[in-house]
């Protein structure tokens, strides 16, 4: 799949790194306790961290070692040479992992606030079922308005995601041309960068979105064409050989009703 892509700025072509990997990060303590709170009928995820400092599980610990043990075997000139990732913990441990195979400080990595997760404002923590119990106007207007332009109260739409992440795009295009870079986040940002580098519309992303979860350390590459100016589809939500040993998992980030 070829994926034409044009500078905003005077319809100078784009030139872009010569690979991305776009990565969810491994299963969080957070999908743990959802997964508990969902099967016991509660209606708020009991955690003991903010969202941003919810750690890996054990299960998620495992997936990145996987994860980083994958990107160890490529060939040295395959390799990330840039990584980026959101500030919240179970990303950067994610991210952390494979710094380590690659032999970078964690301290190299590029912590960008712009891959944090989607922002869930007053829905935060609430579980499907709490959602519609305790907001009930709320969940109609998710309904009617759609996941992709519903914006809770205090929380972010995919669409303000989005915005956010042209600014990252944007950094890839200046900063990092001819690198390889890996990008560590969330599902939703999985979501929202396919949706940028791909060129889709609402439509498209959110039919996606339907087919299932991002799995847990899944990846999803890109490389570019050989003039640099297109970037190629590789791979959606590919689960590595080492990872598939460990388990996997498709669970959504808590909260699970607001995503």
């Amino acid at each position: 799949m070829q994926v034409d892509q044009k500078s905003a700025m005077e319809g100078v072509t784009a030139r872009w790194p010569d690979r991305i990997w776009v990565v969810r990060h491994g299963q969080s303590a957070g999908n743990v306790a959802r997964d508990h709170a969902e099967a016991e009928g509660i209606t708020l995820i009991e955690l003991e961290h903010r969202d941003a400092d919810v750690p890996l599980s054990a299960l998620g610990e495992r997936q990145s070692a996987a994860l980083a043990d994958w990107v160890g075997k490529m060939p040295e000139a395959d390799r990330p040479t840039v990584v980026l990732v959101s500030p919240y913990v179970r990303a950067r441990q994610t991210a952390e992992a494979v710094a380590a195979v690659l032999g970078h400080p964690s301290n190299a990595l590029i912590v960008d606030e712009r891959l944090r997760e989607k922002e869930f404002g007053v829905l935060d923590r609430y579980t499907s079922s709490g959602i519609r119990a305790t907001f009930p106007e709320l969940a109609e207007q998710r309904k009617l308005v759609g996941k992709f332009y519903f914006r809770p109260p205090g929380g972010e739409s995919w669409c303000d995601v989005i915005l956010r992440l042209r600014g990252v795009i944007a950094d890839l295009q200046r900063s990092h041309v001819g690198a390889n870079v890996m990008v560590v986040g969330h599902q939703v940002i999985v979501n929202c960068m396919r949706y940028l580098l791909e060129g889709l519309d609402e439509r498209a992303i959110l039919d996606i979105d339907r087919e299932g979860d991002v799995p847990n350390c899944g990846v999803t590459e890109y490389r570019a064409s050989d003039a640099g100016d297109a970037l190629e589809l590789v791979a959606t939500n590919f689960v590595p050989a080492e990872l598939a040993q460990q388990g996997r998992t498709g669970a959504p980030d808590t909260p699970a009703g607001a995503r």
